[in-house]
């Protein structure tokens, strides 16, 4: 029992480190709060920091939710518990402790809990992401109609309803993380892929 109550705490504070700030420490770049988006995820820092910058913030943060699943997976919690393990390492994220609760948007991080969940779900959202960017060249929008579909995804795979609750929940603290995002894309000036801020 007490597993159910730790595992989802230690997930928050893993989720609360910031890959993005500590690769652009290490890599001696500049600070993804200060520069472009102002987000300290791995989009924002392709943009200024280049790709390889980029790919581990991504890993990074996708790791912050697959790790603590994994391991809750192998201490064999309820399938629930797993999912709210990954939801709390996302909202680290998003809401980090650690970084007066101003973190990133959480896209990296749901797919690395999608991937751990199932990798059937984390194939389905990365493919719904690939095909959206394709056509729309817009990252945010990519993302978004990802998220809209990961539920549907998880109830397709015969996930439980309450992990689907939760994966319903994170994807509505994602959009709420991407109000600015929606506003530009309305207003036609959200930046495309590949777009210098």
């Amino acid at each position: 029992m007490i597993l159910n109550f730790c595992l989802p705490a230690l997930a928050y504070l893993m989720g609360s480190v910031s890959s993005a700030i500590l690769i652009s420490k290490f890599m001696g770049i500049s600070d993804p709060r200060e520069i472009g988006s102002g987000n300290p995820g791995a989009t924002n820092i392709l943009r200024y920091g280049g790709k390889k910058a980029a790919f581990l913030t991504f890993l990074g943060d996708a790791g912050k939710a697959a790790v603590p699943i994994i391991v809750a997976q192998t201490m064999g919690v309820a399938a629930t518990i797993t999912t709210l393990v990954g939801v709390c390492a996302l909202i680290g994220h998003m809401y980090p402790i650690f970084y007066k609760f101003n973190g990133g948007k959480g896209i990296a991080t749901m797919i690395g809990m999608a991937i751990a969940l199932d990798p059937l779900l984390g194939a389905s959202f990365i493919t719904c992401w690939l095909c959206v960017a394709a056509v729309s060249r817009y990252s945010s929008l990519a993302a978004l109609g990802a998220v809209l579909l990961m539920p549907f995804f998880a109830w397709k795979l015969n996930q439980d309803m309450a992990s689907v609750a939760l994966l319903i929940l994170a994807g509505t603290l994602i959009f709420f993380r991407h109000k600015t995002n929606i506003e530009n894309l309305v207003s036609g000036t959200e930046k495309k892929i590949g777009g210098k801020y």
